[in-house]
């Protein structure tokens, strides 16, 4: 019994101390490279698989904001601050698009397995977020006349891949979700002002190529 409250003291420490490093990546992101963030939903403490939002069928647990709403997303540190010090546990939620990246998703499985057949062909890919269940490749802004020219280009497009333009948003690390934790599975370069990331074209026509050629048919998620 000793043993097992020790153990529950420690995981409680770790999650405490999840607070400074969460402030400090949501500033970086905001001042350093004016990515603008808003927190997002912590998960609900009835269940950790559920979110803590009113939405009973939430398919996005912890992951999307909700009080404040994504037109609230800012650069300005001081409502960063002020954010994470009254909610030190919640999610970095980015604002997809504007002057910020935008972002291509797709399951956890077909994701590693498409950026290992990327990585055979030499593709330069720009910061990759990963959650349990799914990857975001993150590119440059686009319009959504721009996205729909380049999917109707295509004779076949996976239906599991997620395309977080104007109006969208991901998770960013060091978040931690209801399914758990989000990390990079490409960091950005250090000492970058901004990351490099790749256009939308190049990455969908790469991934589309890679899910096709190792025969990946995931479902949607």
């Amino acid at each position: 019994m000793r043993e097992i409250l020790g153990r529950r003291r420690r995981l409680l420490s770790r999650r405490g101390d999840t607070g400074p490093e969460l402030i400090g990546a949501a500033l970086t992101f905001a001042t350093e490279w004016q990515w603008p963030v808003l927190p997002g939903v912590t998960a609900d403490p009835r269940g950790r698989t559920r979110c803590g939002c009113p939405d009973p069928e939430c398919t996005v647990p912890g992951a999307h904001p909700f009080e404040p709403g994504l037109l609230a997303a800012t650069t300005d540190a001081r409502m960063v601050r002020w954010w994470w010090s009254n909610r030190p546990t919640a999610p970095i939620i980015l604002a997809t698009g504007g002057k910020a990246p935008c972002a291509v998703s797709l399951p956890a499985p077909a994701a590693a397995r498409a950026l290992a057949a990327l990585d055979g062909r030499g593709m330069r890919l720009g910061p990759v977020v990963a959650s349990p269940a799914r990857w975001s490749i993150l590119v440059k802004p686009y319009s959504m006349e721009q996205l729909g020219e380049l999917l109707y280009a295509k004779d076949f497009v996976p239906g599991s891949l997620r395309f977080h333009g104007e109006g969208g948003y991901i998770a960013l690390p060091p978040s931690e979700i209801a399914q758990g934790e989000v990390r990079w599975e490409r960091a950005p370069l250090p000492g970058s002002s901004s990351p490099w990331v790749p256009d939308v074209e190049a990455v969908v026509d790469a991934v589309v190529e890679a899910l096709t050629r190792t025969g990946v048919s995931a479902p949607e998620m």
